[in-house]
């Protein structure tokens, strides 16, 4: 009789025991899910950012190229939808006509030299269109066009520069002010708006560095930089999918050891 109540007794402490190991065997199972999950997300996003790497590569390799084309025409208005910047921006033009220099917008600009104003002026067609083209950039004490007469030109003119796209609502810090003619960003249909231009292009150019009268506007100061770490964003990613793999090992082989030790709680594994 005295086995027997002892044997009861244990049974309720060996039960208990039992449901506490597979309690916790089911929590490292779901941990080590979780780790799984969290690891192929990391290595998703390391494959992402090489898919990125080929981009941007490819994108540097035909920008470099458009830029030192040989200008080809501009696309005329009945071709105006079809602009994007995937086909079509940093390409090389040349265009003919007339500089509405009545209309000039001048929009705020950080250059090479200095702080100052890119002078955005319609170039106006016999059809009554225009695009607009940023004519170069001027410091901040010649703002003012009755400073810099002689480089307002009148009569036919031919500009040669690069498809730019238009450039929404305002920089990444500051938002235009349309309504006190305070310009960030060289926003087309705004601009074109603001100034009672008709039919516009939806791109502008950016003239190249030939040389205005009286030296102001400064054209050919376009920036062309695309920023490439997507090389060292994928091998973080991928580091960090191999860490959390490392760490799921390392558990699993905690796992293992405490099946191979019969007896062993959970409490001391």
């Amino acid at each position: 009789m005295t086995v027997t109540k002892g044997r009861r007794q244990r049974h309720p402490q060996a039960h208990a025991e039992k449901s506490e190991r597979q309690r916790y065997r089911v929590k490292r199972a779901i941990f080590a899910v979780c780790l799984v999950l969290l690891a192929a997300a990391l290595a998703a996003l390391g494959t992402w950012q090489v898919e990125r790497l080929a981009w941007k590569r490819d994108l540097i390799v035909r920008v470099d190229q458009r830029v030192h084309a040989a200008p080809v025409p501009a696309p005329a208005r009945p071709d105006w939808n079809k602009i994007n910047a995937a086909d079509d921006e940093y390409r090389r033009v040349t265009v003919s006509g007339t500089l509405a220099n009545d209309k000039e917008t001048l929009v705020y600009a950080s250059t090479a030299l200095g702080p100052g104003y890119w002078v955005m002026t319609p170039l106006t067609f016999v059809d009554g269109s225009s695009i607009l083209i940023n004519r170069g950039f001027v410091p901040t004490d010649r703002r003012d066009p009755a400073s810099r007469r002689e480089g307002e030109v009148s009569g036919p003119v031919e500009i040669t520069g690069l498809i730019r796209m238009t450039e929404p609502k305002g920089s990444l810090l500051q938002s235009n002010g349309v309504a006190a003619d305070r310009w960030y960003s060289r926003d087309v249909a705004a601009i074109a708006e603001k100034r009672g231009v008709g039919a516009v292009a939806p791109y502008f150019i950016d003239a190249d560095a030939a040389a205005n009268p009286g030296g102001l506007p400064v054209g050919g100061l376009t920036v062309i930089d695309f920023p490439n770490n997507h090389l060292v964003y994928a091998i973080t990613w991928y580091g960090l999918a191999a860490m959390v793999l490392a760490l799921l090992v390392f558990i699993l082989r905690g796992e293992n050891g405490d099946r191979g030790q019969p007896g062993r709680s959970s409490r001391s594994g």
